[in-house]
């Protein structure tokens, strides 16, 4: 239903006049200056708007037919209006929709599209997407329409950006992974019969705020102009914020990491991901994430290492040079980057580079970090470059960028001949997606073979799309091992119970050594994978099958094939698995390695000797560990100018594996290996006590404060920063380094991303901007008796909730008794923490966090 709102007073016109006096007022530091970035050579970069305190914190950016920039702000902060000529802002509007946090906008049908907060019919809050329109062509927008509500889909993972289909007829709109999916998803969505697949039972990171959220994740909708007609068009991401189509109208995006999994097998980097018809880009919650190499799912385009993606655009109409203007643009909130991608077709699909196109100077620098919180970014009328700043209720600014050399700027011929003919195959086949044709499955079958695998994807999407009875005795007598490995796993992810004995013995057909390929290899594994999570442990003659063929494999020459051998064998109680598992464990040259096995082997209830035992919980002692982690994420740091570090997570999961692990343990055995389970302590954050006594100080304001600020960046005494920090107990909640817990924000990169204003506001004031990742969840229940704490895990008919992250206690209740549940507005961290400190350790605090602790930064120097 489309809901009405009423008329709203005109636009708010500010003159030209008032943005000179605007321009008067002196620049807070954070924002960073055009003289504190670089970009490259015959490029330039300027600020041409700086926000104002009403205009508020500015997190989307988006065009009018008149080629004036439309800003989207946070919470309780207006939507803004620029028009820029010659580039120089001449007139800023606040326009007055009724609308605020705008995470996405798209002027199309003549209409404002926005996802943002606003009310509904019956005046209910709520956040939604909503048509704006100028019913009397005046150009006010007095007529808003809520078209669609978003379940949980505010904050920093809902519903985000807005794109218009390459042949302008339908909507497309990307959700991060805490938004539900709509619960009218047409039967007609490409991408459908998702589930988490795993043999083995993943586990949860208890100290998130999305635990237990099953997928589809963070997804790609499409719908029609009025929001009808909704088709999910592709799953698997985490939180994705932006996404472009190219010259060729291939759909590309840019997905967020956790960075909290650091150190861990199952973290995923920050990556470019070709949003194909269909596609599972295998993102799922706590370790259950998939590995690139499972077919079901599909490989990144790109991966770019460490970050927080923000913006994206592709760089058709800039006036750049032609290598620019088919580059894919990719904003980095946390680290400031705004990288070029250089995308080169392969098959039907792209690879790519990336280059750092614009960051701060301080990026690689031993300086003060200059954060440059980017959020928005698009392509000018005038061919500019323009992107914003904000988020986090840091002041917008605008900035631009134009390129300055002599390499022609005439429009490029951007079609990529390369694979055009692969790619229209891939979108035959993608026709097919999600609807009965009784064409389909001939059609598709031979590609299920194809070298390519995004074509061997679209055709087994085609033959999934039809019922299972027209292709399912044809992929069990497919003789074509590439074909037969396909077409199985659809019988995998469709077929009941009944299937999979015949399932099985067609994948008999194709022993393991003679696959042509490890790539093959660990497509049969995948298959046998898919039909242990969704069809069962096989009947013993089955299980003892696949025991006979896989047993002699373990250990594999590889990584891959070590991980997911493991994982069949010990699901299927294979014998002697927990021995080889142990000696990878003391074979492997990185922690990931080792965690894999020692991750796998929690669960397992047989097959256990008091050594073995003694050898698995061993692991935990000191110098048992490997020390090293993958050559790729140190790397990743070292492209992020920080020093590597272990997530936030990670010593949560040491515990969490531990505890299970013991639990799997009968009483009776548990006292022969009782001494190595006393060896090891669980740990706590590393409370460091001040040298000082502490009494009170002052209750200091930003006002007492701020003016010295400046002070911050140089000739700081390093010695009481650090006791500053300890007095304060940072570490109890906060990771410095690998040191503290894991209830707040990892401190290490903070100056990265925050300035030495909003460092100390977040400090003084903690509860005035507070990220949904670390907010605790208020619930009312029905009594009238109210809680507050963190969801450590969810399910359809109740909530566990951890009241204090500090306590491991956790309490149960029956979402039946729920009144009512939001994030709480109080931060876990208290007020006056500060208060403590005098005026000059608050200074030396600072200059501590602004250089990760570490004695040499900039600050400390002289």
């Amino acid at each position: 239903m489309k809901h009405h709102l009423p008329c709203f007073a005109p636009l708010l016109i500010v003159t030209l006049g008032w943005v000179q006096s605007c321009n008067r007022h002196p620049f807070r530091p954070e924002t960073a200056k055009a003289g504190e970035l670089e970009t490259l050579l015959d490029f330039k970069v300027e600020m041409v708007w700086r926000a104002t305190p009403e205009e508020g914190s500015w997190i989307s950016i988006a065009k009018d037919p008149k080629g004036r920039l439309l800003i989207g702000a946070e919470r309780n902060n207006p939507i803004s209006r620029l028009t820029v000529e010659g580039g120089k802002v001449v007139q800023a509007e606040i326009l007055k929709i009724p609308l605020s946090e705008v995470m996405g906008m798209l002027w199309a049908f003549d209409s404002l599209y926005i996802n943002g907060y606003g009310k509904a019919q019956d005046g209910r809050e709520v956040f939604g997407l909503f048509r704006c329109r100028s019913v009397h062509g005046d150009d006010d927008y007095d007529q808003v329409e809520l078209l669609r509500e978003w379940k949980d889909g505010s904050g920093d993972h809902g519903a985000h950006a807005i794109l218009l289909n390459p042949d302008k007829t339908h909507l497309n709109i990307v959700c991060g992974d805490y938004t539900k999916a709509p619960t009218d998803l047409l039967p007609s969505s490409p991408h459908r019969n998702y589930a988490d697949d795993f043999v083995l039972p993943p586990a949860d990171d208890l100290i998130r705020f999305d635990a237990s959220r099953k997928p589809p994740g963070g997804y790609i909708v499409r719908m029609d102009p009025d929001g009808s007609h909704c088709e999910l068009v592709a799953g698997g991401e985490r939180n994705t914020y932006d996404v472009a189509f190219n010259h060729d109208g291939e759909l590309f995006g840019f997905d967020s990491d956790m960075e909290l999994d650091w150190g861990t097998p199952w973290y995923r980097p920050i990556r470019v991901f070709h949003a194909v018809s269909g596609a599972d880009h295998g993102f799922r919650e706590g370790t259950a994430k998939w590995p690139e190499y499972y077919h079901d799912g599909l490989p990144a385009t790109l991966i770019t290492g460490i970050g927080c993606p923000t913006g994206v655009i592709f760089g058709e109409g800039a006036k750049f040079p032609a290598k620019y203007q088919r580059a894919f643009f990719i904003e980095d909130w946390t680290y400031g980057r705004l990288m070029a991608m250089h995308l080169t077709p392969e098959g039907s699909s792209y690879s790519g580079t990336f280059e750092d196109f614009l960051a701060p100077k301080s990026l690689h620098g031993n300086t003060s970090k200059t954060p440059l919180n980017m959020t928005g970014l698009l392509i000018g009328d005038d061919g500019a470059m323009y992107f914003t700043t904000g988020g986090r209720q840091i002041r917008g600014a605008l900035y631009r960028v134009t390129y300055t050399g002599t390499e022609s700027t005439t429009p490029a011929n951007l079609h990529d001949t390369k694979g055009e003919d692969a790619r229209a195959l891939r979108h035959q086949l993608e026709a097919f997606h999600g609807h009965e044709d009784a064409r389909a499955v001939d059609f598709a079958w031979p590609q299920l073979s194809s070298s390519d695998r995004f074509l061997r994807f679209a055709a087994r999407i085609a033959i999934e799309s039809q019922p299972i009875e027209q292709w399912k005795s044809r992929a069990l007598e497919e003789t074509d091992p590439e074909a037969a490995l396909t077409a199985l796993l659809a019988v995998a992810r469709l077929g009941g119970v009944e299937c999979q004995a015949d399932l099985l013995r067609a994948l008999a057909k194709f022993p393991f050594t003679q696959l042509k390929s490890e790539a093959q290899q660990l497509e049969k594994l995948r298959v046998i994978e898919v039909s242990l999570s969704r069809q069962g442990k096989p009947a013993p003659e089955l299980a003892a099958g696949l025991i006979t063929e896989l047993s002699p494999l373990y250990p594999a020459k590889t990584i891959p094939l070590n991980r997911e051998l493991c994982e069949i064998l010990l699901a299927l109680d294979a014998p002697d698995t927990i021995a080889r598992s142990l000696k990878l464990v003391a074979a492997a040259t990185t922690e990931e390695e080792q965690l894999t096995y020692i991750f796998n082997l929690r669960t397992i209830t047989k097959g256990w000797t008091p050594e073995l035992r003694r050898r698995y919980f061993g692991w935990w002692l000191p110098g048992q560990h490997a020390v090293q982690h993958p050559d790729d994420l140190l790397r990743w740091f070292q492209e992020a100018g920080r020093d590597p570090t272990d997530g936030s997570s990670y010593l949560d999961f040491l515990v969490t594996i531990r505890h299970t692990a013991i639990s799997a343990v009968p009483p009776q055995e548990l006292a022969a290996i009782q001494p190595v389970l006393d060896s090891w302590a669980e740990p706590l954050p590393q409370l460091h006590t001040s040298t000082k006594q502490r009494e009170f100080v002052r209750d200091w304001k930003m006002a007492d404060l701020e003016p010295d600020l400046d002070d911050v960046g140089h000739g700081r005494n390093y010695a009481q920063g650090q006791d500053a920090f300890y007095a304060v107990q940072c570490l109890m909640c906060h990771r410095m380094g690998n040191e503290g817990g894991s209830v707040g924000p990892d401190l290490t990169a903070v100056a990265s991303r925050f300035s030495r204003h909003d460092i100390l506001e977040s400090m003084l004031e903690p509860s005035k901007v507070i990220s949904d990742q670390f907010a605790n969840t208020d619930i009312v229940l029905n009594d009238g008796n109210s809680l507050s704490g963190r969801i450590a895990s969810e399910t359809g008919d109740k909530l566990v909730i951890r009241p204090s992250m500090l306590a491991p206690e956790m309490q149960e209740i029956r979402k039946a008794d729920i009144k009512s549940r939001a994030f709480s507005k109080t931060s876990p961290m208290p007020p006056g923490l500060l208060n403590i400190l005098t005026k000059q350790e608050i200074l030396d605090l600072l200059a501590y966090l602004e250089a990760a602790g570490h004695p040499d930064g900039a600050p400390f120097k002289r």
